[in-house]
């Protein structure tokens, strides 16, 4: 399995929710893993950052965020070049899938723990 350096988009320490389930098994399953959410915190070893920081080589870029909350992001996701972006159920976006083909990034409508479970990731 190739290691995926992926960025969760709405991370939390919450672990009834999904970008904190995501967020384990994606390091359960070895992939380098990069947070950023509203609070501060730690979640399988991966600090949670609050403000946008430095992206360089990232394939993937998850989302756990509503599409009003997504398009602080705008820039910030193309400007870091994955090769695609996750939108999880509840983060469908037809703006951004519209931005993300202008700029050659795969938009795919996914879950990422599904993926993952199913080796699909």
């Amino acid at each position: 399995m190739k290691n995926k350096k992926t960025v969760v988009l709405g991370a939390t320490t919450k672990p009834d929710r999904y970008a904190f389930l995501a967020i384990n098994k994606l390091v359960e399953k070895g992939h380098t893993v990069l947070a950023i959410g509203q609070n501060t915190g730690e979640v399988a070893g991966v600090k949670i950052h609050t403000k946008a920081i430095p992206l360089k080589n990232i394939d993937t870029i998850t989302l756990y965020l509503n599409p009003a909350r997504q398009r602080d992001y705008y820039n910030y996701i193309v400007e870091a070049k994955p090769r695609r972006v996750i939108f999880n159920p509840g983060t469908e976006n037809p703006e951004l899938y519209q931005l993300l083909e202008l700029n050659n990034i795969k938009a795919e409508v996914a879950c990422t723990l599904v993926l993952l479970t199913t080796n699909q990731y």
